[in-house]
């Protein structure tokens, strides 16, 4: 029977008269012990006399919540979880909280989207299915919600999408706040949104709230119909608001510009970003006034259910986000405890309060999975969805988009022996380390220590000089002196003769001066980073202690290149290579990491082998980055182009490659391996795209990939339109075990 079903059932009976056996007014029950004096006992008469009729109120109201909790779990055949008897007390103080899910079916009924005509202030040509989003998100402006979750695949177009939403309803002002992208300033995001507005609008003012001298002035603001910001800048004026700063060492708070306007509209993109609800980049966008809110995401659900909430609050979801006290009428968006002990409203205890989202949907999903109250919790969470999430992938809109095909593709190899070797021993060491830990019950303590050693497997996966040569495990697995030696970027040999370019690249004196005899160019470019080269031939060789605290010299510089050897990992993913290089020469690679110094081991064999390479780090600025981006796009013969996977996993277009290989694995399915493959899986690309991923067997990242699987299947049922997802989904699927217990065991 539906929990929600047995418990409106008892709503319509009538309370039963008399008094429960094992609820016995406490001033009857006989104390145990020494005899009390007659002063005592005269004292203890007197306070229970003047307590009493609160202390019947009380007992007379346990006893009713008791009776109804054995009604309804006799109704149920079970017994009631915590969660379901904090319900019941919840609708005793908050009756409109009874039919809540069934007024949510009734009353709000689910927009269908239709195509709409084309927006006349739009230069693009929008496809059908961005033209029924257009619709659906202007009837969902003027429903309850006043927005939603845009939560389209990755690479179907969410931004045009909401430009022509903009170019629709010309009302402003409009704050748009895009990720954040390690250290690119101004970020890569927010430039793409502004070349975006202005390349496919008319007379559309747009402004870049970003760096140290952004416009402070409230008014000034409000006249641009569009505000872009980052994550970064708003959480930093948020929390100079909150918590203010130190000057001269007194506290100095200042209003943050952009929480001080009424907005027409927020959207976030990326909105995934604020799925942590303690963080302060969580709380600076809670804090937003608009009269529309929207959230845009390819990936709204990355690891667990409880990810949404942040998303349910930011939208405004009432009652849905809101905190309710169990024994009185408090209701709160707020956890607002000051003393940690008693509510700032009500002063009730924290116990006695309870989060309406972890209530009905994220405890009963993370306690009871598939089964149960997790099943009917999982049927709550699509009723909510389906009225304030739209979401298409490429495979049901392909006519549309007229995508060619996508192609994944997992190649397991298989360790060397003497790989194999060291992996054991360093597999033994963490999980001995694990064991101690759990025997000790300091698991929770010790997440950071944990994690690390798991990242030790991964690289070891990758290649055991990742581990072996690693800075941080200096002397930990081999006794001889680490030493760092000058690394030239042109030949990636011990530059005898070092000297340094002005964007901190290191090359031989010899080899550049060559470079430099050879280019065609009048002002060549740096040989790295693509921007035009500036160097001094006459300086002075290098110190490495000293001149080169800034260039990065990675791990090349810590290697006997002379006795080096290469991984199974490298050498699968020079095979895969070499053979796309037999059948077409100018098919184009991008390769994932998200380790840099994998990068510089791969960069060296690739080019060993006659690669022509272009790299893409977090370090590079955005000059370099744009360069170095045109440079593999414009040039034949540049056929592999390297990318961190947190610096290039997003805001990247590179639809010139055809295939991508992804070298390591990560926990997270959808946040980093289909954020890169999507970079070139998306409109624009003519060509078939296949995606390899490259796992080593019989080590961590097989048992990843199997977490993988399970993590997807719950992201599925959770976001698919219809209920056949959730019926493939198993109890295992949901409540699948700890990472660290399963890759450990």
């Amino acid at each position: 029977m539906d929990f929600d079903d047995a418990v409106n059932d008892f709503d319509n009976l009538s309370a039963l008269s008399g008094s429960d056996s094992d609820s016995e007014p406490l001033a009857k029950k006989k104390s145990k012990g020494k005899k009390n004096t007659k002063s005592k006992s005269k004292s203890k008469k007197a306070r229970l006399g003047s307590e009493e009729p609160e202390l019947m109120t009380w007992l007379q109201a346990r006893r009713e919540q008791k009776r109804e909790q054995r009604e309804l779990s006799k109704k149920l055949g079970r017994k009631l979880t915590n969660a379901e008897k904090a319900t019941l007390a919840l609708h005793k103080h908050h009756p409109e909280l009874k039919n809540v899910w069934g007024d949510l079916k009734v009353k709000i009924q689910v927009v269908k989207p239709a195509e709409c005509q084309q927006p006349a202030g739009i230069k693009l040509t929008l496809l059908p299915f961005q033209r029924e989003s257009l619709h659906w998100m202007k009837k969902q402006e003027e429903g309850p919600w006043k927005g939603g979750m845009l939560a389209d695949e990755m690479g179907m177009g969410k931004t045009i999408q909401v430009i022509a939403l903009l170019v629709s309803d010309r009302k402003k002002p409009n704050l748009i706040i895009a990720q954040v992208l390690l250290c690119w300033t101004p970020t890569v995001a927010i430039m793409q949104w502004r070349n975006e507005i202005e390349a496919h609008t008319d007379a559309m003012k747009v402004l870049v709230w970003h760096g140290q001298s952004r416009e402070s002035d409230v008014k000034e603001l409000k006249k641009h119909d569009v505000v872009l910001t980052t994550y970064a800048i708003l959480e930093s004026s948020f929390r100079k608001q909150e918590s203010g700063f130190k000057r001269k060492g007194k506290i100095i708070k200042e209003q943050s510009p952009v929480h001080q306007i009424l907005w027409h509209r927020v959207v976030l993109d990326e909105a995934h970003n604020i799925k942590d609800r303690g963080s302060n980049t969580a709380k600076a966008s809670f804090e937003l006034e608009a009269v529309s809110r929207w959230c845009l995401s390819g990936t709204p659900l990355q690891n667990r259910v409880g990810e949404l909430y942040s998303l349910i609050r930011f939208l405004g979801g009432d009652p849905f986000s809101y905190y309710y006290c169990k024994q009185c009428d408090c209701k709160s968006l707020h956890w607002k405890f000051s003393d940690k002990r008693s509510c700032d409203d009500c002063g009730h205890s924290p116990m006695q309060h309870t989060c309406f989202w972890n209530n009905e949907i994220l405890t009963p999903i993370q306690k009871d999975g598939m089964s149960g109250p997790g099943k009917i919790a999982f049927k709550k969470l699509k009723i909510l969805l389906d009225r304030m999430m739209l979401r298409r992938t490429k495979l049901q809109r392909a006519d549309d988009l007229g995508l060619p095909p996508r192609t994944v593709i997992i190649r397991n190899d298989y360790f060397s022996p003497e790989e194999k070797e060291l992996y054991l021993s360093l597999f033994s060491d963490a999980k001995r380390q694990f064991g101690t830990y759990l025997d000790q019950g300091t698991v929770l303590n010790n997440y950071s220590n944990i994690f690390s050693l798991l990242t030790r497997m991964r690289q070891m996966a990758c290649h055991p000089d990742l581990v072996i040569r690693s800075k941080s495990n200096a002397n930990k697995f081999i006794t001889e002196e680490l030493g760092e030696a000058t690394v030239c970027r042109i030949c990636n040999e011990i530059a005898e003769d070092a000297i340094q370019s002005k964007c901190r690249h290191v090359f031989d004196r010899e080899c550049i001066k060559q470079y430099l005899n050879t280019a065609i160019e009048q002002n060549p470019s740096c040989p790295v980073c693509f921007v035009p080269l500036t160097i001094d031939l006459e300086a002075p060789a290098l110190d490495l202690d000293s001149s080169t605290s800034n260039a990065r010299q990675g791990i090349l510089g810590r290697l006997n290149l002379d006795t080096w050897k290469s991984s199974t990992k490298i050498e699968a993913l020079l095979e895969e290579l070499s053979n796309l290089r037999t059948e077409d020469a100018t098919t184009k690679s991008i390769v994932f990491s998200q380790f840099v110094n994998f990068l510089d081991l791969i960069a060296y064999r690739l080019q060993k082998a006659g690669f022509t390479i272009c790299r893409l780090e977090g370090t590079m600025s955005p000059q370099a980055r744009d360069a170095t981006i045109k440079h593999f796009m414009n040039n034949v013969e540049v056929t592999v182009f390297l990318v961190s996977l947190k610096a290039g996993g997003v805001a990247l277009n590179l639809t010139e490659a055809s295939r991508v290989y992804l070298m390591d694995s990560w926990w997270n399915p959808a946040g980093m391996f289909l954020q890169a493959m999507d970079r070139i899986h998306r409109l624009g690309q003519h060509r078939p795209v296949k995606a390899i991923k490259l796992i080593v067997e019989d080590s961590i990242e097989s048992r990843i990939v199997q977490l993988q699987e399970k993590k997807s299947a719950m992201v599925d049922a959770t976001l698919s339109p219809d209920d056949s997802a959730m019926g493939r989904l198993t109890s295992e699927d949901v409540s699948y075990p700890s990472v660290y217990s399963t890759t450990l065991s």
